[in-house]
């Protein structure tokens, strides 16, 4: 097979143009076979072949650099540069990450995970390029849902000022990002493929690009732009750029015949180019075809079958929050749901089934999505912004300056709290504890299991404060949730276990969140007290000081960062307080935390039973000598 020939770009060049199209079979194939094994993405990958191998032939890479924006549609370029072997090891613990990773490749120019960054990185490398002297290419591959988001049209518009700038960006147009592609700009790209040249590329997307409610008005302002023009005029030329296509990104001999074109022209000092490619999700695996959304990021399954939806045992947290949100907007009428980009992921599907008019995906937009929300708040409106924990932090100004200086009351349901297993350190929850607790008039709350989840999102949607309710990716342990809309006291925990051991012997374990299960494991192992703290703001001071009344040792434990998080919030607490009591604070460390099977991360850093036991009986060794004699262990 060819494919197994090819260990580099440097052997993909030696091939001729007509083995190309039998080399892209051959990569689909492996590209199916082996996340089919794995699990991982696949709809976007299956998508990028020809793209890929195009991009490898035309340009001199590693020296050209290439940024793939999100980098999940990445697995081809992996392949084609020397990983193909380690295909196997996949999201796994000291494997391939599922996303370009400087330290894994030469080839992988920048790392990404997060959407909408490969055009400002690109142009940061093409003026050092200039800077140095240096005769080389930058090359952003990015997605038209990613150009929803404002730091692509930002980069854009600095990089249009230098007419000399040797950067090419490509628009991989294929319709959809995780959820359906919406707003303005796709209905531009629609619009693009409607006239004469390419037109057979447009058959089926028009169904597609047609869901675009948030930026009409965006949109006929572009209309000029693309009517009835054999070569349009684009906003994209509008910005500096030279635009050309939209052209086929399945067609190896229209694809490699106009990269060399752009690359010349980058290299001829031309200034930027824009190559704006139609590609398709799940090409050439009808399943991932007709079904996109399903096949965007699977478990391992099998490819003669196909994914079969299983049924879960238990409720996830994002099918809780995707319940009460319904349940919640039954009972309240001003209730509205904002999701940047994620109707899947933050379980919002129903949502937009049953209450269509109070749904809005604003497209890869945080920023937009939380000033948007505190907009809606100023005109009387509820709104609950369900958006992952580590997208949040792409929206840090406006959750202070627009929401909190303004003490709006916007809940922020955070999804994906803490660890997130396979997908790794760019998506990795470990912030939101630390970031949010500092700002004032913010509210903060950790459930411990699902039904306390729908209990601390009612409290939270009551408050006339901004508020985050953290939970994390998939279920708990399975606590159902009450039917009813109950709320909880606000900032008042609750203890879960006593320890009968004597004065001066007595240990307490205040818990945020999930880890309040294991927790009271380890707990029975070296009688202590448990505390479920359920709030990390507004603290339960009230509790922090009983507890130190008839306890000597303290331990905090969160699935956040150590740093600044749950822990230094009691710490702070007892200084207030003018306490003074030996206290351990067990987390996520103060490092990236790598992809990999979500139990054996947590064993990695110490936050399972084993880990939390042997951390405190290091801490505290002559004390839990004493309460395990006591306890009979």
């Amino acid at each position: 097979m060819t494919l197994y020939s090819i260990n580099s770009p440097d052997d993909l060049k030696k091939l001729s143009r007509e083995e190309l199209p039998a080399l892209a079979d051959e990569l689909r194939q492996f590209v199916l076979d082996s996340v089919s094994k794995t699990g991982g993405h696949l709809s976007s990958n299956l998508g990028t072949v020809e793209l890929s191998i195009a991009l490898h032939y035309v340009f001199d890479t590693p020296r050209d650099r290439i940024v793939w924006d999100v980098g999940h549609q990445s697995y081809p370029h992996k392949i084609l540069t020397g990983r193909r072997e380690r295909m196997s090891t996949l999201r796994q613990f000291k494997g391939l990450s599922g996303f370009p990773h400087r330290a894994e490749s030469e080839f992988d120019a920048f790392g990404t995970g997060h959407s909408s960054t490969s055009i400002s990185a690109a142009m940061g490398m093409a003026r050092a390029f200039q800077t140095k002297g240096e005769r080389q290419v930058a090359v952003a591959v990015i997605g038209d849902s990613a150009m929803t988001g404002g730091m692509a049209f930002e980069a854009m518009n600095n990089a249009g000022v230098y007419d000399d700038l040797p950067l090419v960006v490509i628009l991989n147009d294929n319709d959809m990002s995780i959820s359906p592609a919406v707003g303005a700009l796709n209905r531009h790209l629609a619009r693009l493929l409607s006239g004469n040249i390419y037109s057979a590329t447009k058959k089926g997307i028009d169904s597609v690009l047609s869901i675009a409610p948030p930026l009409r008005e965006f949109a006929k302002r572009l209309e000029d732009h693309a009517k009835g023009m054999v070569s349009p005029s684009t906003i994209f030329q509008e910005f500096g750029f030279n635009y050309f296509g939209p052209i086929d990104g399945h067609d190896l001999d229209a694809l490699i015949p106009m990269l060399q074109n752009v690359k010349r022209l980058a290299l001829e000092g031309r200034g930027p180019q824009f190559l704006h490619v139609v590609t398709k999700k799940g090409q050439g695996y009808e399943l991932a075809e007709a079904d996109p959304v399903l096949y965007h990021g699977p478990s391992k399954f099998n490819p003669e079958e196909g994914v079969k939806k299983s049924v879960a045992s238990k409720k996830t947290f994002t099918q809780v929050f995707g319940e009460w949100l319904c349940d919640m907007a039954l009972a309240d009428p001003l209730l509205v749901g904002i999701t940047p980009a994620m109707r899947e992921g933050s379980g919002l599907v129903e949502f937009e089934k049953n209450f269509p008019k109070r749904y809005y995906d604003v497209g890869i937009a945080e920023q937009h999505a939380v000033t948007f929300a505190a907009g809606m708040a100023c005109e009387g409106m509820k709104p609950v912004v369900a958006i992952y924990s580590t997208f949040l932090q792409r929206a840090y100004d406006q959750l202070i300056h627009d929401v909190a200086l303004q003490d709006l009351p916007v809940l922020f349901a955070l999804d994906r709290a803490g660890l997130v297993g396979a997908d790794g350190a760019t998506h990795a929850g470990a912030y939101d504890i630390p970031f949010l607790r500092c700002i004032p008039n913010m509210l903060v709350m950790t459930p411990a299991d699902e039904a306390e989840c729908r209990d601390l999102l009612t409290t939270a949607f009551h408050q006339p404060h901004p508020s985050a309710v953290r939970y994390p990716r998939g279920s708990g342990v399975g606590a159902i949730p009450s039917a009813e809309l109950r709320t909880l006291p606000l900032g008042r925990g609750e203890i879960r276990r006593k320890s009968n051991a004597s004065l001066g012997q007595r240990v307490a374990i205040l818990a945020f969140g999930t880890l309040l299960y294991p927790v009271l494991e380890v707990a029975e192992g070296i009688n202590a007290t448990v505390a479920n703290m359920r709030f990390v703001k507004p603290l339960d001071i009230d509790l922090i000081k009983f507890l130190a009344e008839n306890h000597d040792y303290f331990v905090t434990i969160e699935d956040g960062a150590i740093v600044g998080g749950a822990g230094s919030a009691c710490l702070e607490a007892l200084s207030s307080l003018g306490i003074n009591k030996p206290l351990l604070q067990l987390g996520l460390p103060d490092e990236f935390i790598e992809h990999g099977d979500y139990q054996l991360l947590m064993t990695k850093c110490g936050l399972d039973v084993e880990g939390i036991t042997n951390s405190i009986k290091r801490r505290f060794p002559a004390l839990l000598m004493a309460n395990s004699v006591i306890s009979g262990k």
